[in-house]
C-alpha cells in the first residue's frame, strides 16, 4: 500500500468531499509501508530500485540520485522514505515551490549529512537560479556561494557530503534535460490495476483492524481511480459509514451505500466529474466546446477543470482533447444515461459557418 501526502494543490483528493485533518494524516503515516518488500504495485519500479539499492549497500556507497514521476497519490513520497530506510540514512523533506531563490537550496545542502537523503518533491516547480546550483551539487557535490554584489562579488566553493536526492514530479516533461540526465536511476508510476489496489485496501483494513470482504474491497478498489491514496480515504469513509449505519463490517452493499453519500458512484467519479460530463452533455451537446466556457459551465476555475476533473474522464475515455475544443465520447453519454440529439462531437445544434 501506497500513496503520497504531499502538498500538491493539484492532487485529487477532493472527491471524498473531505479534507484531511491531523487525524487522517497520522493514519495515513501509519498505513505506509516500511521497506520494498511491504510496497504493492509498481513491480518494475521496485525490481529496478531494489538492485540499485542493495549495490549501493555492498559498494558501501551513497545509492545514485533518482528522479520518480507519475501523478499524485501512486507512493512516490512513500518510496522516498523507503529509500531512505533500505540505506539505513535519514530523509530530509521539500519541495521545489518552497525553494525561490538558490540561497534556500543552500542552505539545505549544506547541512546535509553524509549519506543523507533529500527529497524535493514537485522538483520541476523549482527556480531557475537554484536548479542551476543544483547540478553541480548532483554531479560534484559542491556548490558556489556568492558573496557581494556587482564586480565585487566573490564565488565561494562549498564541499558537500555525499548524498542522495530524491525527486518526485507530476510532469516529467518540464524537466529541463541538464537536471534529468544527473539523476541516475528514473522510475515511472503507473496507474494501479483494481487487483493492486484489492491487496492495499486489505492491507490497510488489517492495519486499522476493520472487518472488510473480498466483495466490499472489490467495490472500493473499483471506484479509486487507480490510485492507492484514494482507495484508503474511501477505505476510511465506508468504515465510518459502517459503524455508524451498520454493524462496522464492510461488505459490498455497505461500500456502495457509503460511496453514494460521498457522491463517488461506479466508475470513481465524482460532483466535479460529473458536473463537467453533464455540462459537456446537456448545455453543449457533447461539444466541442472551450475549456474556459466549460469551467464557467460548472462554476469553476478554468486550472480545476483542466487539472483535476480532465485527466481522469480522459483516460477513462468519456472526454476528449482536440483542437476545437472539448468534447465527449460516446461513452460519456451512455455513462450519464443520456442520448445524444445528434453524433457526439457535432456541437450543440447550432449550424456552423458552412450551414451543415
Amino acid at each position: 500500500m501506497n500513496w503520497d501526502d504531499t502538498t500538491d494543490e493539484t492532487a485529487p483528493e477532493r472527491l471524498v468531499g473531505s479534507v484531511a485533518d491531523g487525524e487522517d494524516q497520522a493514519v495515513e503515516a501509519a498505513l505506509r509501508p516500511k521497506d520494498l518488500g511491504e510496497f504493492i504495485g509498481q513491480e518494475k519500479v521496485r525490481e529496478q530500485l531494489d538492485l540499485v539499492l542493495r549495490a549501493a549497500r555492498a559498494r558501501g556507497a551513497t545509492a545514485d540520485h533518482v528522479l520518480l514521476s507519475g501523478a499524485p497519490g501512486l507512493g512516490k513520497t512513500t518510496l522516498s522514505m523507503i529509500i531512505a530506510a533500505e540505506m539505513g540514512a535519514p530523509i530530509r523533506i521539500t519541495s521545489g515551490p518552497a525553494i525561490q531563490h538558490a540561497g534556500d537550496l543552500a542552505a539545505i545542502l549544506s547541512s546535509l549529512q553524509e549519506g543523507e537523503v533529500l527529497f524535493l518533491d514537485e522538483i520541476h516547480r523549482m527556480s531557475r537560479p537554484a536548479e542551476e546550483m543544483l547540478y553541480m551539487a548532483m554531479e560534484d557535490f559542491r556548490v558556489d556561494v556568492i558573496v557581494g554584489k556587482g564586480p565585487g562579488a566573490t564565488a565561494i566553493p562549498l564541499e558537500l557530503p555525499p548524498f542522495t536526492l530524491v525527486g518526485a514530479t507530476t510532469r516529467a516533461g518540464l524537466l529541463p534535460p541538464p537536471l534529468r540526465d544527473r539523476f541516475g536511476f528514473t522510475g515511472h508510476m503507473e496507474f494501479y490495476e483494481p487487483a493492486e489496489l484489492e491487496r492495499v485496501i486489505h492491507r490497510s483494513a488489517n492495519l486499522l483492524d476493520v472487518e472488510i470482504d473480498t466483495a466490499g474491497a472489490a467495490e472500493i478498489a473499483g471506484r479509486s481511480r487507480g490510485t492507492p491514496r484514494i482507495a484508503n480515504r474511501l477505505l476510511r469513509r465506508v468504515r465510518d459509514y459502517a459503524q455508524v449505519k451498520a454493524d462496522g463490517i464492510i461488505d459490498r452493499e455497505i461500500a456502495a451505500a457509503a460511496l453514494k453519500v460521498y457522491e463517488v458512484d461506479g466508475r470513481g467519479l465524482d460532483r466535479l466529474d460529473r458536473a463537467v460530463l453533464h455540462a459537456l452533455l446537456k448545455l453543449f451537446g457533447g461539444g466541442p466546446v472551450g475549456l474556459s466556457t466549460l469551467a464557467v459551465a460548472v462554476g469553476e476555475e478554468r486550472e480545476t477543470v483542466e487539472e483535476v476533473a480532465e485527466p481522469f474522464l480522459v483516460r477513462e475515455g468519456l472526454l476528449a482533447r482536440t483542437p476545437r475544443g472539448r468534447v465527449a465520447t460516446p461513452a460519456a453519454w451512455t455513462h450519464l444515461g443520456l442520448t445524444p440529439a445528434r453524433a457526439p462531437g457535432q456541437g450543440n445544434g447550432q449550424p456552423d459557418l458552412f450551414g451543415t
